[in-house]
């Protein structure tokens, strides 16, 4: 893999008791707390925050065994309610005072080193951590359950390696999809993608699945990169046949979004399967679809104050 990607390692979610690292803490004096995570008091403190089993942060209820030995309230399961230090039973004893130190601390947010400068109370970090803009993205692949997360770069080019998807330079697209029995739908995804242009990547989906009773074909774009920039792009989907066609017109959605959500919302160019079948023409027993598009950008007039296209060459 290319340097700088992030690489996630799931943990089990039971961990048998050879399997837990033994971490002994000395409980230091605590001094003032300090915005500064790397100064002598705010270090140590973070420290005792630590789980021993999972290594992450703790956050309330966080529990102690009888010799004082804590763990957050996950892995209390995961070791079978045995302190993973001295293996006592753990019981149900909250560490309170471990809590109340937390409420005073204020922690950089653990994106930080992807370029998040933000500062957070301790309790509020987790909150601002689910939504910070420079957290990595899962991948955008639909056609399985892909647990790869990652930044753009990385991203794309696992789709590209891993996944074998088409990549394409330009804003303008022109596909053909063709199917020998369209009366066969399986919610299967049929294909994705890659366009680069404006220097950035979008990813054009196009598949067959059930709505209520009948089925339909969709197609839509989704924006390599998070919403407030989607929203500076504006896409075109048209697909038609025997003097007939069907125009969508609207923003990409960010990947930020999972696939499902996007399908789910009807967000893009829906086509209905007697519809598809007429576009096709022939004995309406062959799927031949031909799906046209284009992506442009919305720019401001320095002149006019009106916004004006700007298309990619």
């Amino acid at each position: 893999m290319e340097s700088g990607s992030i690489d996630v390692v799931p943990s089990p979610d039971v961990m048998d008791e050879d399997e837990i690292h033994h971490h002994h803490h000395q409980f230091p004096s605590i001094s003032k707390p300090h915005n500064n995570n790397n100064s002598p008091g705010t270090t140590s403190v973070h420290e005792l925050l630590e789980c021993p089993v999972c290594t992450n942060s703790m956050y309330p209820p966080i529990h102690q065994c009888h010799n004082g030995h804590t763990l957050c309230s996950t892995c209390k399961t995961r070791v079978h309610n045995r302190c993973p230090t001295c293996r006592q039973e753990l019981g149900d004893i909250r560490c309170l005072a471990l809590e109340k130190v937390a409420e005073s601390l204020e922690l950089r947010c653990k994106y930080s080193s992807l370029g998040c400068p933000e500062i957070f109370p301790y309790y509020s970090k987790l909150k601002h951590e689910a939504v910070c803009n420079f957290r990595p993205y899962n991948c955008p692949y639909a056609g399985s359950d892909c647990s790869i997360v990652g930044d753009i770069p990385f991203l794309v080019a696992h789709l590209r390696d891993d996944h074998k998807v088409d990549m394409h330079s330009g804003c303008t697209f022109n596909h053909r999809y063709v199917k020998s029995n369209p009366r066969e739908v399986e919610n299967a995804t049929w294909m994705l993608t890659v366009f680069h242009c404006f220097g950035q990547y979008f990813c054009l989906h196009f598949e067959a699945f059930q709505l209520g009773m009948a089925p339909v074909y969709m197609a839509f774009l989704r924006f390599m990169g998070d919403e407030s920039d989607a929203r500076n792009y504006t896409y075109s989907l048209e697909v038609g046949g025997n003097g007939r066609k069907l125009i969508w017109e609207g923003n990409p959605r960010s990947i930020r979004d999972s696939h499902r959500k996007v399908r789910d919302s009807h967000d893009g160019l829906i086509i209905q399967r007697n519809m598809a079948l007429f576009f096709s023409g022939g004995d309406r027993k062959e799927l031949k679809l031909r799906v046209t598009g284009r992506i442009w950008k919305e720019q401001q007039n320095p002149e006019g104050g009106a916004c004006i296209h700007n298309l990619c060459s």
